[in-house]
């Protein structure tokens, strides 16, 4: 992909809005400007969602669910037609490897189609509490949604808040990240261009800062925010939004443990292991942070990660050789670099990361790093790192693995290698994280719902569970004779 790309700009009420400073959109792996966008300001992200709230009240997108469902299925067709378009574009804005963009691509159409399916079997219930006196439960759409995306995951994590809310009927105005925001104007585009969708349903404000987010969350006219990101920013959304009591759907940070037991097949672990720690460079919620190794298999274990982690191709991610992409930015390469060090002082590095030599040292890139540490109270194990700098750490039973999993405030997701699986069920109950991968890593499906437990955020993304974020419950009673 060569040269710009063109301007991503807002789409309010029906209309494209040409307002706001103009900002550039880079390539991570090359540091060249591919296009531009619009920031916007809290007067645009007023306006879109007064927008969004007209269209609730006043068109029939929420008592419509064949029309939704048809929508939905139209954008899955749109958004696989432009495919491989839209795979060149993640790439080259969002630095994945080809693999990664075209997985991402391929669950989002697949969620698309998923939520279209329930869009139509929203139920309620009904019960007879005494003679004569009946309770009807119904479900119905909570209102207006605000969708703040993430520029790790930008078709995937911004299809798995919008997807659900349009499939009950509401509306939205959706928030992409400053670092990815063309792959969110071609998405949308999409959409806005299924046959049935009202003006207004669907909005979008961009910005390269924070004043958007925060007039979102400061407005007494949405209804819930959809944000996945880290937990701080999660936090600094709860205490803005506290105000106006509005609900939140938050997936936030997390420090994957991967623990390795003693019967593990070494050979799946390093197989699994380096893919779950280096999907997008390590820039991924779930991507395994920690490796908790037994004892006795300990030694074998660093050994074989580490040769593979030495010899990991870096490289740009439209090459056919890369293993491993950039990172999103020069100043996130540069804080992960000074984490490096920071390890190389705490514990003992057994594989260094650097700056590759050569034309790569343009872009953002950094070689995988592995250390070895004993204090699991250090911030290194503690804290979100959110790159390729990964912990080895040992235990020598049951337990210990347990405790040291748990040590961390985060509970998104982890994972077990071993043959016993009355070890692994006993383990996975234990274990306080939302997912338990099972001799795998990373397995995320539209069908399953995702969450975490403490830091790691409230409600759940993906699954039936999906949709209860953006539902409220009305109970409508009658007794018999009353009318």
């Amino acid at each position: 992909m060569h040269g710009t790309l063109g301007q991503a700009g807002h789409f309010i009420g029906g209309e494209w809005i040409e307002e706001g400073v103009r900002a550039e959109s880079v390539d991570p792996s090359s540091g060249q400007v591919l296009g531009h966008y619009l920031a916007g300001s809290a007067a645009l992200a007023d306006q879109a969602v007064s927008a969004a709230r007209s269209a609730f009240f006043g068109t029939t997108w929420q008592s419509t669910p064949r029309l939704r469902a048809a929508v939905l299925l139209e954008f899955a067709d749109r958004l696989e037609a432009d495919s491989a378009a839209l795979i060149d574009l993640i790439i080259a804005e969002n630095g994945k490897l080809r693999i990664e963009a075209t997985g991402e691509v391929a669950l989002s159409v697949s969620e698309l189609r998923y939520y279209a399916g329930l869009a139509r079997n929203l139920f309620g219930r009904t019960l007879e509490s005494d003679t004569g006196k009946l309770s009807l439960l119904n479900r119905e759409p909570i209102g207006v949604a605000a969708v703040i995306v993430p520029w790790n995951a930008p078709v995937a994590l911004l299809i798995r808040s919008l997807a659900p809310a349009l499939a009950v009927g509401c509306t939205c105005v959706v928030k992409p990240a400053p670092q990815t925001p063309l792959i969110n104007d071609f998405v949308l585009r999409r959409l806005l261009a299924c046959a049935g969708l009202p003006a207004g349903v669907v909005n979008t404000v961009n910005e390269s800062g924070y004043e958007v987010g925060e007039a979102l969350a400061l407005s007494n006219d949405v209804d819930v925010i959809s944000f996945t990101g880290s937990s701080r920013t999660g936090a600094r959304i709860m205490a803005t939004a506290a105000p106006t009591l509005k609900r939140l759907s938050l997936e936030l940070g997390g420090k994957a443990p991967a623990i390795v037991f003693d019967d593990a097949d070494l050979d799946l672990a390093v197989r699994e292991l380096t893919r779950g720690s280096l999907v997008m460079a390590g820039q991924m919620c779930v991507a395994a942070a920690r490796f908790l190794v037994h004892d006795r298999v300990y030694d074998a274990f660093r050994d074989r990660i580490a040769g593979v982690f030495s010899s990991l191709k870096v490289g740009p991610g439209a090459a056919a050789d890369s293993q491993m992409g950039p990172i999103i930015d020069h100043g996130n390469r540069d804080r992960i670099l000074a984490l490096v060090e920071q390890a190389a002082e705490e514990g003992r590095l057994v594989v260094r990361g650097k700056i590759p030599d050569g034309s790569l040292s343009q872009g953002a890139f950094v070689t995988p790093s592995l250390f070895e540490i004993d204090d699991v109270a250090s911030p290194l194990v503690q804290e979100e790192i959110f790159g390729p700098l990964i912990s080895l750490e040992r235990f020598s039973d049951e337990a210990g693995a347990v405790s040291r999993a748990n040590a961390t405030r985060y509970g998104l997701a982890a994972s077990i290698f071993t043959a016993d699986i009355h070890r692994a069920m006993r383990v996975s109950r234990a274990l306080r994280t939302g997912t338990v991968w099972l001799n795998c890593h990373n397995r995320l499906i539209p069908e399953a719902e995702t969450g975490g437990y403490g830091h790691s955020g409230l409600g759940r993304l993906h699954g039936v569970e999906g949709l209860n974020d953006f539902l409220e419950t009305k109970h409508v009673y009658l007794e018999s004779g009353a009318i």
